[in-house]
């Protein structure tokens, strides 16, 4: 509402521009949530601050048992997986050895407590039906479908797919002038838990890729070839996002031969 602010700031010229905001014809509003979409957010928000912690944790511990010639591998499960006897075969004073006791405790209590978040969202996941529906997807699983259903709820509030895959963050910045149109890459407006989570998906669809030889993959193969691996991750994350909103407001089952 800035651009319709006129003069210097005050209570009245910002209740002023809020209404001349309003009357736009094309201005965008921010749907009320229900209260089922706020538990669902609140259980992500909850699960991300719980992944940031234990992985700022895992990455600290890594970076101290490093000063004592203990070097470990990143990537949360291999760290829990051999963390243990690396503290044990390191050659570390008794304080210094509890004191990493201590931390490992931590890093797996925050474990335990993303271990049941992921319950409680597989969960919620099992008794919403639009959740269900989007489950279906390849490479979506109840995290990323929690998350689009208390995002989107049904998707009406888009006219489109791309609309959906364009608010995500999925589609490449756009700079056109002079007619000349010019695409780079995924820009930083975006919703940007979203965007990881559903890039996280492809990503794990791209790795199982070999396995498949049905029109789909065989497209994500030369995709891969002529683009790039990484770039290919993107364009199968947009096109999950464009399913995703067909599936949410027909509210029909994913069905891959169509």
């Amino acid at each position: 509402m800035k651009p319709f602010v006129k003069g210097s700031k005050n209570d009245a010229a910002d209740a002023e521009g809020i209404y001349e905001a309003a009357l736009r014809p094309t201005m965008r509003f921010v749907p009320v949530k229900s209260t089922e979409q706020q538990d669902l957010q609140s259980l992500h928000r909850a699960r991300e601050r719980v992944v940031c912690a234990r992985t700022a944790l895992i990455n600290h511990m890594r970076g101290l048992l490093g000063e004592y010639g203990a070097i470990l591998p990143q990537g949360a499960w291999r760290f829990l997986a051999q963390a243990q006897d690396a503290i044990a075969a390191a050659e570390l004073s008794d304080l210094t050895r509890e004191l990493f006791g201590d931390l490992l405790d931590e890093v797996r209590a925050l474990d335990l407590r993303l271990d049941k978040l992921d319950r409680q969202l597989m969960a919620l996941c099992r008794t919403n039906e639009a959740c269900r529906r989007l489950s279906k997807l390849p490479g979506v699983g109840p995290v990323i479908a929690t998350a689009l259903v208390a995002a989107v709820d049904d998707g009406r509030h888009f006219r489109s797919g791309r609309e959906l895959a364009a608010w995500i963050g999925l589609v490449p910045r756009q700079y056109t002038t002079g007619g000349k149109p010019r695409l780079g890459g995924i820009g930083r407006r975006a919703n940007h838990y979203l965007r990881r989570q559903m890039i996280h998906g492809a990503r794990a669809v791209m790795f199982r890729l070999a396995k498949h030889d049905d029109r789909r993959s065989q497209w994500l193969k030369e995709l891969a070839a002529r683009r790039g691996f990484n770039r290919a991750i993107v364009a199968l994350a947009n096109k999950t996002a464009r399913i995703a909103w067909a599936v949410l407001t027909r509210k029909e089952d994913y069905l891959a031969s169509a």
